[in-house]
Formats: structure tokens, sequence, C-alpha cells
């Protein structure tokens, strides 16, 4: 069997891995990306990229490329629809506030891989493999040892599993998670409409979970819908003219006759939360080491913070350090943030009054308190 090695091996070609590669490729290792390599279907997902992923993305020199197909997320709406006694009058939170141009910026996921992929293919410092992992295996010796489908072998002190909530890299490294699943499916588009959006992305708040219109270029938006299952399968099965009107009317017709532009995703929503983020030689990022509903922007970029902590753990220390480093330094973002976004959902799942009231003073509170408006706002936008 022929065997190969390198510096790092970055398992996972998704937005995380490729991010991972190139940054670890900035800091002067080789790195092997083994993975698919296939670009994403345009099927509605889009990714909002908060402040902190815009800095993050322009020091690896990749922000000019996508900022070019994106749209700025300039203001942040919260409307509660749940027809609770104690609904809260709708929220607006801006960036300006914070001296920011906006929050982040959305942008289609195709059109965001299609720019990482150029890049690890312009850098000399990493070799990209087509493949399947079969198994990871950790050696005496300090290295770690992949075997792909093609009958190969890579060698290497480091591997960063990007792979997914499956994870191979996880499972090898014997982690351990926690898992739990929702009663929703997220149904995903992108559409045209009449009306501007002003860069403002609104998020009702409804009984089966949000319902979000985030801002693209022109007069177009992403849809996020987060809904019971069967509904979801409902929804899914109409053709694409009494989709939007369903979307229309969830959405009061804000922005107007709404059209969908091109296929629609469907996705069942569940979390997953990693016992560790590193172990031995192994290092997991993104939703290999967390999974949650898609909520206030924070999956993606949370990856991208992820990466950027092991970079900056790796430029200080060697492996073994580096990684326990790594682990220390994520886990509370992780744990805190995960938290929130399940509590967030599930508390729009109950009719309990209570915690309707709670949800409904806590938001008031956030928003009329000047200091804790902007330090949640900051925290929101990655920072």
């Amino acid at each position: 069997m022929n065997m190969n090695s390198t510096d790092v091996l970055v398992i996972g070609t998704g937005p995380v891995g490729y991010s991972a590669a190139l940054a670890l490729a900035q800091s002067g290792r080789k790195v092997a990306l083994i993975g698919t390599h296939v670009l994403p279907a345009r099927d509605g997902r889009t990714v909002a990229l908060l402040d902190g992923s815009v800095n993050y993305l322009t020091s690896l020199g990749l922000w000019d490329a996508i900022s070019a197909t994106s749209a700025p997320l300039s203001v942040m709406r919260m409307l509660d629809d749940t027809g609770s006694l104690f609904r809260p009058p709708p929220v607006s939170f801006k960036a300006s506030e914070l001296g920011l141009k906006a929050f982040g910026y959305n942008v289609e996921l195709t059109d965001l891989v299609r720019v990482l992929t150029d890049a690890t293919k312009l850098n000399s410092d990493i070799v990209r493999v087509h493949g399947q992992v079969l198994n990871v295996n950790f050696h005496n010796t300090g290295d770690c040892i992949v075997t792909l489908d093609s009958n190969t072998q890579w060698s290497a002190p480091l591997i960063v599993g990007a792979d997914g909530r499956n994870s191979v890299v996880r499972r090898s490294a014997e982690i351990a998670i926690k898992e739990w699943s929702y009663p929703q499916t997220a149904l995903t588009a992108i559409l045209s409409h009449q009306r501007d959006h002003d860069d403002i992305s609104t998020e009702f708040h409804t009984r089966e979970g949000p319902f979000t219109l985030v801002p693209l270029p022109g007069r177009r938006s992403s849809l996020v819908w987060m809904m019971e299952r069967s509904r979801a399968k409902y929804l899914a099965s109409l053709d694409s003219h009494a989709f939007q009107l369903e979307v229309e009317k969830r959405a009061k017709s804000m922005l107007g006759k709404m059209v969908v532009e091109g296929l629609r995703g469907e996705l069942p929503m569940s979390g997953m939360l990693s016992a560790a983020f590193s172990s031995g030689q192994a290092a997991l990022v993104g939703e290999a080491a967390h999974l949650f509903p898609p909520i206030g922007a924070q999956g993606l970029n949370l990856g991208f913070r992820d990466v950027r902590s092991l970079a900056i753990a790796l430029s200080k220390a060697n492996v073994p350090n580096a990684l326990r480093n790594y682990d220390t330094d994520r886990r509370a973002d992780i744990t805190l943030r995960t938290l929130a976004v399940d509590l967030l959902n599930r508390s729009l799942l109950t009719d309990f009054l209570p915690l309707d009231l709670a949800r409904s003073l806590g938001l008031l509170t956030i928003a009329s308190l000047p200091p804790l408006r902007r330090l949640m706002m900051r925290r929101g936008a990655g920072h």
C-alpha cells in the first residue's frame, strides 16, 4: 500500500475543512486535505458570515472574493408571532450601534465553497487528496495513519477532523458525544421579491420555531423556515407557486410577491455536542464537534472560530500541548452557545406561560439596556 506523509491531515471538504487547511498552511505547515472536493448543489442553502468570520476570512486573503456575491446584514429584526399573551414588541438591532456597517454578510453556500476551493488549489503547501477515509489509526510513534478507499495511506503527527456529525476522526479517537433531536424540519429556499429588504434580516418567532428571511444581493432573500415535521413534509411537496404563497403568508407580505429561485432544501433538526474537542493527536472542528439548529447564524461561524483557535494554539506550543489548550479554549464558547440556541428553540415550542413571560422579559431587557444590548450584539456578531 502506498504511504504518504505530511505535517497535518485535514479530513473533510466543507467550508470548515477548507478553511482549516488554508489557516494551517498559512503557518508554514504542509497539509493534506482529504475528501470528496465536490461543490454543494444550489439548494437554497446560504450562510450568514458574522463579523468575526469576516475578519478571519480577511486574514486568509479570501474576503474580497466572497464579498462580491454577498449582502450585508445591517439590521437584525425580531418579531414575536407565537400568539403568546406576553408577546414583546418588535425589536431591531442595528450594526451601526457598534460602529459596524453590518453584523455580517449572507452568501450562498456554493459561492463560499467555490472561493475556498480555488484558494486551496492555488496553495502549494496544500495537497488535495480525493477519497473516502476508511479508518484512522493512532500509533505510539506519534503519528496517525489514515487509510483511504483508493488503497493509499497518509501519515502525520496531527489530524484535524472536519468531517461532520458522523466524523470518522472523532469515532477513531474514541471521543464520546451527546445527541438529541427536535420535532422540527428546516425548509430552505432562495426567493426574489417585489420590495427591497433594506439589508434587514427578519426573524419571526413562531410556535413551530423561527421563520427567517436573510438578505441576498438585489431584491432577493434566503429562507430558513423551521416547523413541525409533518407540516414540513407537506409544504416541501407543494409546487413552487403554492410554496411561495405559503411563504408570503407567513412573512405577512412584508416583501411583497415572492418567487422561488432554484431548488429547495429540507433538513431534519437535531443537535450534538462532543465530550472533548481534542484527544491525543486529533482535533475536532465544526460539526465534528458540535451541531445545532440554524438559529442566530451560529453553526458555521462557530466552526470558523474553532479553526482560528486551533491555529493560534499550534502557533504557541507543540502538538500535544496545543491540542489541550485548544480544548480548554473552545469549551466555554461552544457549550454556552449550544445551550442558548437549544433553550431559545425549545422555549418557542411550548405555550407554557411562565416560559413565554421569561423569554419576553429577557428580550425586552436586552433591548432596553444599552450596555447589555451592545454586549449581546457583539456576541451575536461573533466577537
